[in-house]
C-alpha cells in the first residue's frame, strides 16, 4: 500500500530533477574556457538523464492515482547549482553538481527504504533504477573534482 511518505517523497524528487535539468542546462550554456568543455558535455549529457528520471517519477505518480506537479509548486533548492558569476568558474560547478546529486541519492535511499516499508515494489525499483544513474553521475563528478584545476 502506498502511503503519503512515498507520494511526497516521489513529488519532491520529480521538482528536483527538474531544478536539476534547469542547472544543468544554464552552467552548460554559461561556462567559459578550455577546462569547462568536459563539464559542459557531461552536463548536456545528463540532461536528458534527468528529465527521463523526472517523466519516470511522473508516471509513477499518476500510477499511484496522483499528479505530478505544475511549476506553481515549484520553490529552488539547489543554490550551490547556480550558475557562477566568473564563468570559468568549473570548479564551483563540479561542486554544486556533487551536492545536488548527494542529495539526490539521499532521496531515493529514503523512497527506497519507504517503499520497501510499504511492500512497494514497483516505486522501489524506480527508486533503485534512478539511484543507479544519480551514483554514476556523482562517480563522474568526482573524478572532475580530482581533475580539474582549484582556482
Amino acid at each position: 500500500m502506498t502511503t503519503d511518505e512515498i507520494t511526497d517523497l516521489l513529488t519532491g524528487a520529480y521538482i528536483d530533477e527538474l531544478e536539476t535539468v534547469m542547472n544543468y542546462q544554464t552552467n552548460a550554456i554559461v561556462l567559459d574556457g578550455i577546462h569547462a568543455e568536459e563539464v559542459k558535455t557531461s552536463l548536456e549529457e545528463d540532461i536528458q538523464e534527468e528529465l527521463g528520471h523526472a517523466e519516470m517519477l511522473g508516471e509513477r505518480l499518476k500510477q499511484l492515482d496522483e499528479s505530478p506537479p505544475g511549476s506553481e509548486a515549484f520553490e529552488a533548492n539547489q543554490h550551490s547549482l547556480q550558475p557562477p558569476e566568473d564563468t570559468t568558474d568549473v570548479q564551483s560547478v563540479i561542486e554544486g553538481v556533487l551536492e545536488a546529486e548527494e542529495s539526490a541519492i539521499e532521496t531515493y535511499r529514503s523512497l527506497i527504504e519507504a517503499a520497501t516499508e510499504a511492500n512497494d515494489p514497483v516505486t522501489e525499483d524506480v527508486a533503485v533504477t534512478i539511484l543507479a544513474d544519480e551514483e554514476a553521475h556523482r562517480t563522474e563528478f568526482r573524478g572532475f573534482q580530482k581533475e580539474f584545476p582549484m582556482d
